[in-house]
């Protein structure tokens, strides 16, 4: 198992903040550094000092980082038009090196979009057009140097696309698609995802996912092998009962909640947890949810006394 850690911005917090977070996750040996698509704080927070932007985020925290991974979990496809969005991920992938991956989803945060003028299309509708994004992402990254890309949608039409810039991973970055849709999100992993993501789940929902989705893959003729399995869990570690309890309350939460729906508890009670994730779900990777962004002691601490455990 890789462990990433994961934020969410749209609750409050600055670049400068975020940068804090991914050189901390950088020292401290994890794989990656990822971050929400959003731009309404949710709950009862203000939010304040307000959002980032993700793709503008991840620029710059590409030229301020070496080797960790860099994206989203995950991008909207209503926030973006296909073209531009494929246009700036492969650009942040050559500012990277090679370090970044594409979480996008159907987006469904209705509030979000009427703060910020978005469009926010019926379901069906989004996830068609999530689907031909899709599409379009991939077609243009696949694009052979010197030829055009075309695509006739019900909702995007390309034509003669010089597929420009190109990503500097082949045929481009990672896809990581998620969630608990049973019909319809399945056969879009099976097609498109290198990850799929089950989060904040119970482990024997993830199960059930996970298991659509190696159906979906087995019906196209892929190998169920082929697709990471991820799961994102809030993060709430104390190295006593004191500490998950602080823990737990600077994010708002008591400690019997974070025991029962993340990953809460002392290191001893998250490695078991952990090897259940990894053993009944046979999980590869682990997004680490952290809410308060102010304590990187929190990151060192899974870094030095839960991930030596692991192995």
């Amino acid at each position: 198992m890789d462990f990433r850690i994961f934020t969410e911005p749209q609750q409050g917090a600055t670049y400068s903040d975020l940068l804090r977070v991914a050189r901390t996750t950088e020292d401290a040996g994890f794989d990656a550094f990822f971050r929400s698509d959003h731009f309404l704080a949710m709950g009862d927070g203000s939010g304040e000092p307000g959002p980032t932007d993700a793709w503008l985020t991840l620029a710059a925290l590409a030229r301020e980082t070496s080797r960790i991974r860099l994206g989203t979990l995950v991008s909207s496809a209503t926030f973006r038009l296909p073209g531009p969005l494929a246009v700036a991920v492969a650009q942040v992938d050559e500012m990277s090196g090679g370090r970044v991956e594409l979480g996008l989803g159907s987006g469904w945060f209705d509030a979000e979009h009427a703060a910020y003028g978005i469009p926010f299309p019926a379901l069906g509708e989004r996830f068609e057009r999530y689907t031909e994004q899709l599409e379009i992402i991939t077609g243009l990254w696949a694009t052979a140097p010197g030829e055009k890309f075309d695509y006739s949608g019900d909702h995007y039409t390309i034509t003669g696309s010089p597929a420009l810039p190109r990503p500097v991973q082949t045929p481009g970055p990672p896809i990581v698609l998620g969630g608990m849709g049973p019909k319809r999100t399945p056969g879009l992993a099976a097609r498109f995802a290198a990850e799929f993501n089950v989060p904040f789940a119970p482990i024997d929902r993830a199960v059930e996912q996970f298991e659509r989705v190696d159906r979906a893959c087995e019906e196209v003729g892929r190998d169920p092998g082929t697709v990471v399995r991820s799961t994102a869990q809030m993060l709430c570690l104390g190295r006593d009962e004191a500490e998950v309890k602080s823990r737990a309350a600077a994010v708002g939460r008591d400690v019997a909640d974070v025991r029962n729906t993340a990953l809460g508890g002392t290191p001893g009670e998250l490695v078991d947890v952990l090897g259940q994730w990894r053993d009944d779900a046979r999980v590869d990777r682990v997004y680490l949810q952290i809410l308060d962004l102010s304590d990187l002691a929190h990151i060192e601490a899974f870094a030095s006394d839960v991930l030596p455990q692991l192995g």
